[in-house]
């Protein structure tokens, strides 16, 4: 936990946060936080900034907290993930949002298992409390936008073009021969399952616009595949 994450219904009128959660437990159990001590915070969707811890027990923890920074600058990134095996849904979730991805869609491909749609990481709950996690790994307050399409042509057909529009799109798949785009504004980046999509699949996104592009020769994992993809873009 690298920020203090709240919501804006936790903050009192007078601008105290009383937390009986993991949090707080986190401030007492690694961070051996005591009273005046200063910890970074931040309001969901909203500023960003430092509390000073006014007590902390094994019950509670209460906090002053002072916002007067924004969050940081999302990616112009908009990412087009083919649904990936539930125990690596987590990870994945985290990961992506921890590195400022804030527009995700989550779609179906052939490769995708039916059963994959039924995971219970999929649930709201879930999402949100991953993307959380992710939030508090990056220092980030803004939560993403998941999309999820449970129909691959239809997606791609009706409504891929627009969430396209004005960025430069492209799709990894291992058997392209051009390296990794450059950053030049928005983009667009499509992700398939293990192994990657089928020509198919490929063929479609490539007929609305989306040009292929390898890591290279060895098929990597998605939860591997979008850290190293992101990372040699943006930082």
């Amino acid at each position: 936990m690298n920020i203090l994450l709240f919501s804006a219904e936790e903050l009192s009128a007078s601008g105290q946060l009383s937390l009986t959660d993991r949090r707080a437990e986190h401030l007492r159990k690694v961070l051996k936080a005591q009273a005046g001590d200063d910890i970074r915070v931040g309001q969901i969707n909203g500023e960003m900034g430092t509390a000073r811890l006014l007590d902390i027990n094994e019950e509670r923890a209460r906090l002053e907290v002072t916002l007067n920074a924004e969050a940081p600058p999302p990616l112009d990134l908009t990412l087009i993930l083919a649904l990936p095996r539930p125990k690596m849904m987590r990870r994945v979730i985290q990961s992506t949002v921890s590195l400022g991805v804030k527009r995700i869609y989550l779609i179906n491909s052939y490769k995708v298992e039916k059963s994959y749609w039924q995971t219970p990481w999929l649930e709201a709950a879930s999402l949100k409390e991953n993307c959380l996690l992710g939030l508090e790994q990056g220092v980030d307050t803004v939560l993403p936008e998941i999309h999820m399409r449970k129909l691959f042509k239809p997606f791609v057909e009706d409504e891929l073009s627009q969430i396209i529009a004005g960025s430069d799109a492209w799709v990894a798949h291992p058997t392209s021969e051009a390296q990794s785009p450059q950053v030049n504004g928005p983009l667009t980046l499509a992700v398939g399952p293990e192994g990657g999509f089928t020509p198919y699949e490929v063929k479609k996104l490539e007929e609305i616009g989306f040009k292929g592009f390898t890591l290279g020769k060895r098929i990597l994992r998605v939860e591997t595949v979008i850290p190293a993809l992101i990372g040699k873009l943006y930082l």
